[in-house]
């Protein structure tokens, strides 16, 4: 199979590192425009060497903004004002009592994880209708499903994406617009790696091999028994933002390693 996004724009929000960094390189590798969205100018601007390093000729752009609040987005939409591929990756993750999570950080992972989804789904898919194509995804997580107890406040943030995935699908029925949920499980992400830092610090064990005992005790339904790279993650959201996925919307796709105990 050869994806082919040549002439086709795709925003990938957050994509300075880790998953939506992989997400862009490989949606560039395809032949596809690029933005890059971070929040600090320094940051981005490194992603995108990286990017023109992996990926000679690539065709990108770059949008400063922070997607926590309507004004970062606008900041971003004036940059991009259309795209035929919206990767909603933008998001936020951090374990904490159900007790101590006050009213500030619910919004807060509201805003981000969600709202900025909904702002930019609503600029930017009136274009991907009237054009007959455009692929919507949003990056969630197999802790919509297998909510963690240390971390409510970000399941039932990522549980709302797929729930409005879905209504996004239906929404865009029969235009020629895909909307889609792709839900990593453990992933070597630069988050996931921060977190890791004290363990593989005071262990002297690599990232793989944390990962790996992370996975095992906090996650032992994973089929796998390993955290996911942040490429096969990307591969699946490549191939959903792909002409051969046009069958495909409305789903919720797990890249979960089977965590998730479920076979429908």
């Amino acid at each position: 199979m050869k994806i082919d996004l040549t002439g086709k724009v795709a925003l990938v929000t957050a994509s300075t590192g880790g998953i939506g960094f992989a997400i862009a390189r490989g949606l560039a590798e395809s032949g596809a425009e690029v933005v890059i969205n971070g929040r600090s100018e320094a940051t981005v601007n490194k992603a995108i060497q990286t990017l023109q390093q992996a990926v000679p000729g690539v065709a990108v752009r770059a949008s400063i903004a922070d997607l926590s609040d309507a004004q970062g987005v606008e900041t971003l939409l004036r940059t991009v004002p259309h795209a035929d591929i919206l990767v909603n990756n933008a998001g936020i993750f951090g374990p904490q009592d159900f007790y101590a999570t006050d009213d500030e950080t619910w919004e807060t992972y509201w805003q981000t994880n969600v709202m900025s989804g909904v702002r930019l789904s609503r600029a930017l898919l009136p274009g991907m209708i009237a054009r007959g194509w455009g692929r919507v995804v949003f990056i969630s997580s197999e802790s919509a499903l297998n909510i963690p107890a240390d971390m409510i406040h970000y399941g039932v943030t990522k549980t709302a994406q797929l729930s409005l995935a879905r209504g996004l699908a239906k929404f865009a029925a029969g235009s020629g617009v895909t909307v889609n949920s792709v839900l990593p499980g453990p992933t070597m992400s630069d988050g996931f790696a921060a977190m890791m830092k004290d363990e593989m610090e005071k262990s002297g064990k690599s990232l793989e091999t944390v990962g790996k005992e992370f996975v095992m005790a906090n996650r032992p339904s994973s089929v796998i028994q390993r955290a996911a790279s942040v490429e096969e993650v990307a591969n699946m959201v490549v191939y959903v933002c792909s002409m051969q996925a046009s069958a495909t919307s409305g789903a919720a796709l797990r890249v979960d390693g089977g965590v998730v105990d479920d076979i429908v």
